[in-house]
């Protein structure tokens, strides 16, 4: 499991999605994390690598039209479910994605607040980049770097 409370800085997207293929390697099906951050933190980034770092079929993109994507082992370990839960109201609606937390890998992108009585334990992955670069740029396009600040949560 991921070493927490943890503090990581990483300068681009690259070392990102590295970071993230390296967390992928520490999970086991029941392992929940909720990324939390601005558009263009890097969460669908971040996730890329955990997949990759959990040998899943990809490619993984963001859940956001679905709301929820299942991506399944290739290398006979558990699946990554990838959630995006910007336009669920609650934990209920969550909850309603009938998800099998036991056996998956559950990445939940803007799932702040959002795991009462769905979960008793996840970690909160929070991704910092910082403000002021030109606003004609994408943000996800920026090298700029991120703090991420990985902790453990209970309900």
């Amino acid at each position: 499991m991921i070493e927490v409370p943890s503090t990581t800085v990483l300068e681009t997207p690259e070392q990102t999605h590295a970071f993230g293929v390296r967390v992928g390697r520490m999970l086991r099906a029941g392992d929940l994390l909720v990324l939390t951050g601005p558009l263009g933190a890097g969460k669908t980034t971040l996730t890329r690598g955990i997949g990759e770092g959990l040998g899943v079929r990809g490619p993984v993109t963001s859940p956001t039209f679905v709301l929820a994507r299942t991506h399944p082992s290739l290398v006979d370990g558990a699946p990554l479910v990838h959630v995006d839960a910007y336009r669920l109201g609650d934990a209920m609606e969550l909850d309603d994605l009938d998800i099998d937390f036991a056996r998956s890998v559950v990445v939940v992108e803007w799932g702040r607040g959002m795991l009462e009585g769905v979960a008793d334990e996840w970690l909160e992955v929070e991704i910092e980049r910082p403000t002021g670069a030109a606003e004609s740029e994408q943000p996800e396009d920026r090298d700029e770097p991120r703090i991420i600040r990985i902790t453990r949560a209970h309900a």
